[in-house]
């Protein structure tokens, strides 16, 4: 190579590495506004006091599904828990010098949303060091653990369940909850790593799937010795309002940053909503970060539009369904390979006489966009049977991990993806498009399965 390339190339990737570290600053920077206007948020509603009471509330709290911190504690308290717990995962994040990609945006805005009903930073850090043992007893590097380490934390309730729910002394509890969740984020990362086999990369929330198992061993194990976990079911009402006005300000700044960084411009994104979002689905890498975020922007919206639409509340549980799906939306998800699957359960619910408005309708409509590739790559009327079944499964398969695993919608879908691919193929063969069936001997890259939940 000539010194006049070398030069060029270093040019080149000087470059690169610019455009790269500023696009970081600009989405923790997004972030940070995120985390600490929650917090700001929090002390608005709240007194010290009451943010005090509720904060002790919710970090004692056996946390099991569903349980809404906004119904245990205040929506201030629980703001600031999501704030302060997400600020911590970015802070972390930043330390370690992660690059920013989908994966981790979505992990970051999945933290944040599962921080308003099952994770805290108690039943959270003991599952984060667990997989970062893993990482240390496999030889690699921490930070290529970070994302898993981020998705693995489903399993909180777990760690809370026996802190905090068997009525054990806390000299007994706390060793045993820790343990616990240290285990959980041994297991998380290879359990992933196989699971995704299942589904071929059509279900977003490949930890969902892992979780749910790993979940399912330790019900069945507590089963054994005759240690029940209690079923919950507590969510709030009533501020609706004020949570969608807030959401929707957010949403508004990525619109907003990102059509800055499209050149001021939504070009683009006709193109970017014809990709499958199978995984791996880096949209940030693919697209770039104007057009993510304004996919992000409009994603939420699409979200916070459905609630409203027929009729329901947003509290803690459906916040989090919401949020989740605006991280999904740079790393799988966006109009045209959700609305499918939105549609789909809309209409199994009202097939079967369900209300729609009802909080597991909405969860069941929301976090079922983990099938959004499924939809993307066999097409819409496809991702319509797709959401239809899936709200059919989601109600029978949590009493197999008995809400200890927050990720039911991606154990259960998990299990849709597995029944309705082989039957898709088939379809496809019959009808003599052999181009668009899904190769049922992939085999996930390496990363694959840790940079999806």
């Amino acid at each position: 190579m000539t010194l006049e390339r070398v030069r060029v190339t270093t040019r080149r990737t000087d470059t690169a590495r610019a455009r790269g570290l500023y696009q970081d600053s600009i989405v923790f920077g997004l972030l940070l506004t995120l985390c600490l206007g929650a917090v700001a948020l929090g002390f608005v509603l709240d007194t010290p006091a009451e943010l005090l009471q509720g904060t002790v509330t919710i970090l004692t709290s056996p946390s099991g599904l569903l349980t809404d911190y906004m119904a245990i504690a205040s929506v201030g308290a629980t703001l600031l828990n999501a704030g302060l717990l997400t600020l911590a995962s970015v802070v972390y994040v930043r330390v370690k010098k992660v690059r920013i990609s989908g994966a981790v945006i979505a992990g970051l805005l999945t933290v944040f949303g599962f921080a308003l009903f099952g994770k805290n930073l108690v039943n959270s850090i003991p599952i984060t060091l667990g997989v970062l043992l893993y990482a240390k007893l496999v030889g690699k590097k921490l930070s290529d653990y970070t994302v898993v380490s981020l998705f693995a934390t489903a399993l909180a309730p777990a760690v809370s369940l026996m802190i905090f729910g068997k009525d054990l002394p806390l000299g007994l509890g706390i060793p045993l909850g820790l343990t616990v969740g240290v285990l959980i984020g041994l297991a998380i990362p290879p359990m992933s790593d196989h699971v995704i086999r299942f589904h071929h990369g059509l279900v977003l929330y490949n930890i969902g799937f892992a979780a749910g198992m790993v979940g399912m061993v330790i019900v069945a194990l507590m089963n054994l010795i005759g240690s029940d976990v209690p079923e919950v079911h507590l969510v709030s009402s009533g501020n609706t309002v004020p949570l969608a006005v807030a959401t929707l300000t957010f949403c508004l700044m990525l619109f907003v940053t990102g059509f800055v960084l499209n050149d001021r411009s939504t070009g683009g994104l006709l193109a970017f909503f014809r990709r499958s979002g199978r995984t791996p689905s880096d949209f940030v890498a693919q697209e770039g970060l104007g057009r993510t975020l304004m996919n992000m922007a409009a994603m939420g919206a699409l979200a916070v539009g459905y609630v409203i639409l027929v009729g329901g509340d947003l509290n803690g549980p459906v916040l989090g369904g919401v949020f989740t799906v605006i991280g999904f939306s740079a790393f799988g998800k966006h109009p045209r390979n959700c609305v499918p699957i939105l549609l789909g359960v809309a209409l199994a619910a009202t097939v079967t006489g369900a209300d729609l408005a009802s909080p597991n309708m909405l969860l069941a409509a929301l976090f079922g966009t983990t099938l959004a590739p499924l939809a993307g790559v066999f097409g819409f009327g496809y991702g319509v049977i797709a959401g239809f079944l899936h709200l059919a499964l989601v109600a029978n398969v949590g009493f197999l991990h008995a809400g200890l695993n927050l990720y039911n919608n991606g154990f259960s879908a998990g299990f849709v993806a597995l029944v309705l691919i082989p039957f898709f193929n088939a379809i496809f063969h019959i009808r003599g498009k052999g181009s668009r069936i899904v190769d049922i001997e992939w085999r996930p890259a390496q990363g694959d399965a840790a940079s999806s939940r």
